[in-house]
């Protein structure tokens, strides 16, 4: 976890989505939430969120604000960590939306299929066993959740839900077809945003 003088900093893009919840999480964890609308928030950041929403209208906003082309520069530059002191790629996360785009923009390889899990009427709750992330049940929302169909040799898949995968990992990218933040979860962000990734 940080020390008492310094925060990591971490981006949310904020153009479309469930922003204010991720902030929430990002402030309980003594994480510092920086809003991301334009290129120039990228700077001084140490990791980025792609939250849940419309994944079509945050692609296209994305492209009209020129950040897809910012997020893939972001994403693949190693940049000193104020903890630890060593260069490393920031970590992304991804949630929902944030999956599909991720693959959609070759950060992640996966083939995703949207709203595979219904639609808004079809959305619900339940507890997932993630022995990496915590020896507790976590609570997570599948919103008109994407489904993994298939993923690359390099990803990881660090949990799966009916037998797919819903949490991966490749490299700095994680992604997840669930909303941990909607229930005020802490323990994925705490272990996605507290691990050391080498560039």
């Amino acid at each position: 976890m940080p020390t008492k003088n310094t925060k990591l900093r971490i981006g949310i893009l904020a153009i479309h989505g469930d922003v204010a919840e991720h902030a929430a999480i990002l402030r309980k964890l003594k994480f510092e939430p920086v809003e991301v609308r334009t290129a120039q928030d990228f700077e001084n950041l140490d990791g980025l969120i792609l939250p849940g929403g419309e994944s079509t209208t945050i692609g296209k906003l994305m492209e009209i604000y020129g950040l897809k082309n910012e997020l893939i520069r972001f994403a693949t530059t190693p940049r000193k960590n104020p903890i630890t002191g060593n260069y490393q790629l920031p970590t992304i996360f991804g949630t929902c939306a944030g999956l599909i785009l991720l693959a959609k923009f070759g950060l992640l390889d996966a083939k995703i299929e949207r709203n595979a899990y219904g639609r808004q009427l079809d959305s619900f709750e339940t507890q997932l066993k993630i022995p990496t992330v915590s020896s507790k049940e976590i609570s997570v929302a599948f919103i008109r959740a994407p489904k993994i169909l298939s993923v690359g040799k390099s990803v990881e898949v660090l949990a799966k839900f009916e037998g797919v995968p819903i949490f991966v990992r490749e490299k700095n990218i994680f992604a997840a077809s669930f909303h941990p933040e909607t229930l005020g979860e802490t323990k994925i962000h705490e272990f996605i945003f507290t691990r050391k990734i080498t560039a």
